[in-house]
């Protein structure tokens, strides 16, 4: 009952749908009606601007702390798997919002800062360098997405971690889906590309 009641929880504290509510208190509107549409930071940044969007990042960033911090409290790893998929899910499928919500990337960044800070710099430094050179924070995503569970192999992590990777990197792929379609099709909008 106490590991089933950690897993809720690292899903309502995923659902806090903090970009929504950020856009709504600070910058006065729905981002739900703006720009993409995303419920996630990149949009906010896009649409409010950077204070507003980097706070809305380290929000979400926090979701992911927060759920090894709480899936840790048990003995079991399999909880761990459990909360950072929780968190994870709560993110994209926010009870809060009628379950639609961002894509996960901050909150999974989370994840890995709080598994590994090593590896998170890796990837963070991966990610900026393939948003400064293409422009795009999708491709950026998702190829930070797939790198992570094969950086946690080469980097002999335990298995749980390889485990919570494969997962979260599926989720945040299967999330960016019609991005991909937008890169295929070179309609994708670029980083500084502000939208209202």
């Amino acid at each position: 009952m106490t590991e089933a009641l950690l897993i809720i929880a690292c899903y309502i504290i995923g659902s806090i749908p903090f970009s929504y509510l950020l856009g709504r208190f600070l910058g006065g509107v729905d981002i739900r009606t703006k720009g993409s549409g995303n419920v996630g930071a990149t949009n906010v940044y896009r649409t409010l601007g950077p204070v507003i969007g980097i706070t809305a990042l380290i929000a979400d960033l926090l979701k992911g702390v927060a759920a090894v911090w709480i899936g840790n409290q048990s003995s079991l790893s399999l909880v761990l798997v459990a909360c950072c998929l929780a968190v994870g899910v709560g993110h994209c499928y926010p009870i809060f919002l009628r379950f639609k919500g961002g894509k996960a990337v901050a909150t999974a960044a989370g994840v890995v800062l709080a598994l590994s800070p090593i590896l998170f710099l890796i990837l963070v430094l991966t990610f900026i360098s393939v948003v400064v050179l293409s422009g795009y924070v999708s491709l950026g995503s998702v190829l930070v997405a797939i790198l992570f569970p094969i950086l946690t192999i080469l980097m002999v992590k335990p298995w749980t971690y390889t485990f919570i990777a494969l997962i979260l990197a599926m989720l945040v792929v299967y999330r960016h889906r019609e991005n991909l379609r937008r890169l295929k099709a070179g309609t994708e909008p670029k980083f500084r590309d502000r939208v209202r």
